[in-house]
């Protein structure tokens, strides 16, 4: 069974992956294929698609599920490892040069609890295909704050409210945690993207 997300982590694994016919195969990887539907899908050699899927296997975004004998021959079933590939935040820094957000200020702050949250996320949702039950939450708003006495009573009053939560529910015996009674709690306030003006 395929996970919901698996984190790509390594320039090599990208390299692999980020190809036009590349992503198309693993769309179809969805459902398990042999390399022979594949082809037939995309109007090409099997011994092409043979090369492609196995490319993806070495690198860890497809996984062999089987086999049968077609005429004395055995012909691999095979699909992909997720539904959804994410890039590591780290590596789409690296793959965008030398430049880093950390030098960005409270925005570099910001970027890293993202990071965090995605490597999470994605590792959480590889042992929720194992069947485990992970209990999560997750809530998003949007607030108008036309002007810097607004926002600046807003996030006061919103940093305050978090901290006093963060008191009460925090552990007391200083030292002495259970990670699988631990949760992480994130919060952020940056303003909307326009993508009009984008």
């Amino acid at each position: 069974m395929s996970q919901d997300v698996v984190m790509v982590e390594s320039v090599d694994q990208a390299a692999v992956m980020m190809k036009p016919l590349r992503i198309a195969m693993l769309r179809e990887l969805g459902e398990t294929r042999t390399c022979q539907q594949l082809a037939a899908t995309f109007d090409l050699t099997p011994q092409k698609v043979y090369y492609h899927v196995k490319t993806m296997e070495k690198a860890g975004l497809v996984t062999r599920e089987g086999e049968r004998l077609v005429n004395g021959i055995a012909e691999g079933f095979y699909r992909a490892r997720a539904r959804s590939y994410w890039f590591s935040p780290s590596l789409v820094r690296h793959l965008g040069g030398r430049r880093s957000v950390q030098d960005q200020g409270s925005l570099g702050i910001l970027a890293g609890h993202a990071e965090e949250m995605l490597e999470d996320v994605a590792h959480l949702a590889g042992r929720s295909a194992t069947g485990e039950h992970i209990p999560s939450l997750s809530l998003g708003v949007e607030v108008e704050l036309p002007d810097g006495d607004r926002r600046s009573e807003f996030l006061e009053e919103l940093r305050t409210t978090f901290e006093d939560l963060a008191r009460r529910y925090a552990v007391q015996n200083v030292g002495v945690t259970h990670a699988q009674n631990t949760f992480r709690f994130t919060l952020a306030c940056y303003p909307k993207h326009d993508m009009e003006a984008a």
